[in-house]
């Protein structure tokens, strides 16, 4: 059996563009040879691969099936065949997705950006919502890096600790709790909203709290970081999340940063990847970039950056997987 390994090359454009002239343009070739590679993909596989829904194509269920596969095939084959190339940042044209918690894009994502756009101009960035807490796309390919709070324990994932945060008490101005001292006591006794991608109303503060026979008054749950300092903003509700990630937007917000009455471990900042791309020389320069973007957070504050009484704290990273479970 003869295969055109370009076919898989093809597929991979097509199911990612969703289109025919999207795949064209990203491989450099004609809307027609990009067709009649479609074509040949469909006689192959005995598949329509991509139908057309109105103005646009949508991939059918078997497309749907293969894609993660054909991506991962078509990565290890560029791994292979280039690893004795030199990286050309300015000729490069890739895809990547990079996965991380909401309050860390909110806080990285723009600088991520810039910088790997000045770097290379030919690289796309997914950045995508996180919804979980395992790692299943790292494995198939899905994603290229994500963010964690704890180290993997598969072994085919890598890991990189790039930061080390703490837990700081955030609330609108004029709230109750910035007058005067914060004990432990005031702090239970407060309303409190947690931040949740489940809805779960209890994390590792309230743990703590039991065991020191409090409990927090939790009202509710939020999805993310950006919706609780909203939140907090408008009402007496207590919001607790990490320091440095949610820094600029406390700032933003004018909200009151508080010291957290309780003593809690740092929490480790995380970026993952699968084992496949070690040797991937775009891969590392991704990652390299994206350490030192997030490692920017974790650096002592400036002059003009240093907090006030009642203003923004400094260091710290949230409970649970990457600031939010």
């Amino acid at each position: 059996m003869q295969l055109d390994l370009n076919l898989l090359t093809a597929l991979d454009a097509l199911l990612e563009e969703g289109s025919v002239a999207g795949a064209a343009a990203r491989l450099h070739v004609t809307a027609p040879a990009m067709s009649r590679s479609l074509g040949r993909i469909r006689k192959a596989t005995g598949d329509q691969i991509l139908v057309r829904t109105g103005r646009s194509m949508v991939p059918t269920t078997r497309a749907l099936a293969m894609r993660a596969q054909v991506h991962a095939l078509v990565q290890q084959a560029h791994q292979l065949l280039s690893t004795q190339q030199e990286l050309d940042l300015a000729a490069l044209d890739r895809v990547f997705t990079v996965r991380w918690h909401d309050a860390l894009t909110t806080a990285c994502g723009t600088a991520l950006i810039t910088a790997v756009h000045r770097q290379a101009p030919g690289v796309r960035l997914r950045l995508p919502a996180e919804p979980g807490t395992d790692t299943p796309e790292l494995r198939r390919g899905e994603v290229d890096l994500e963010s964690s709070s704890s180290a993997p324990t598969l072994p085919d994932i890598r890991h990189r600790l790039v930061g080390r945060d703490r837990l700081v008490v955030s609330v609108r101005p004029g709230h109750p709790l910035t007058e005067g001292p914060l004990s432990l006591e005031r702090y239970a006794a407060a309303e409190h909203l947690t931040v949740s991608r489940r809805g779960r109303l209890r994390d590792q503060v309230d743990d703590a709290l039991t065991t020191r026979g409090l409990e927090r008054r939790v009202v509710a749950a939020g999805p993310t970081a950006a919706f609780a300092l909203q939140l907090a903003r408008g009402t007496d509700l207590v919001v607790t999340l990490p320091d440095a990630v949610t820094r600029a937007a406390r700032d933003q917000l004018g909200l009151v940063t508080l010291p957290l009455p309780l003593q809690l471990p740092d929490v480790p900042l995380y970026l993952l990847w699968h084992q496949r791309y070690d040797d991937d020389r775009a891969h590392t320069w991704l990652r390299e970039t994206a350490a030192e973007t997030v490692q920017a957070l974790f650096a002592p504050p400036t002059a003009s950056r240093q907090p006030s009484p009642t203003g923004p704290g400094s260091d710290g990273y949230a409970p649970g997987k990457a600031g939010g479970s």
